[in-house]
């Protein structure tokens, strides 16, 4: 006998032409799923970095882990205190609460599907982004939403030491 029920939300399918993308060149973010097209079960962005090209500055998420599926190339992923570099097929999951940056590895570019889970809304986090690197807002705005958006930027010793070899 099978079992039926009420989805919480609809199957998605996000097609090519459809995604919103941000940047240009070599470094762009794909908008695939924000929390609300999943009911907030998961958000997911596919981001794409240029040779060495720094990604996220070191933070965390109280209440979300974040998921790295790296496509293609080499990223350095910063977990903790540990900096760690992932390959194309690798995956690598951080705790929420945990620190942790991105960046595509020395020599090489990163093509990288992040999942963060539960989701948060935050299209509109990587939109503000895209207009403070385009000089169109102040990275300061990004300070001011950090609880909304659930990104709380910190420092990061071994972080800084690692890129600053780059």
């Amino acid at each position: 006998m099978s079992e039926t029920h009420t989805p919480e939300f609809e199957p998605l399918v996000v097609r090519r032409q459809d995604t919103e993308l941000l940047g240009a060149g070599p470094d762009t973010i794909a908008l695939l799923a924000d929390a609300s097209a999943t009911n907030g079960r998961l958000g997911v962005i596919r981001t794409s970095l240029g040779r060495g090209k720094d990604g996220a500055t070191p933070h965390y998420h109280r209440g979300s882990a974040e998921m790295f599926f790296v496509l293609d190339g080499r990223l350095q992923v910063l977990a903790g205190e540990e900096v760690v570099t992932a390959e194309a097929g690798d995956t690598l999951v951080v705790p929420p609460r945990t620190v942790h940056a991105f960046a595509a590895a020395p020599g090489s570019g990163a093509d990288v599907l992040i999942v963060i889970t539960p989701g948060v809304e935050r299209f509109d986090y990587f939109r503000l982004l895209d207009r403070v690197r385009r000089g169109q807002a102040d990275p300061r705005d990004l300070l001011a939403v950090q609880e909304r958006f659930d990104t709380h930027f910190v420092g990061s010793d071994p972080w800084q030491r690692t890129r600053a070899a780059v």
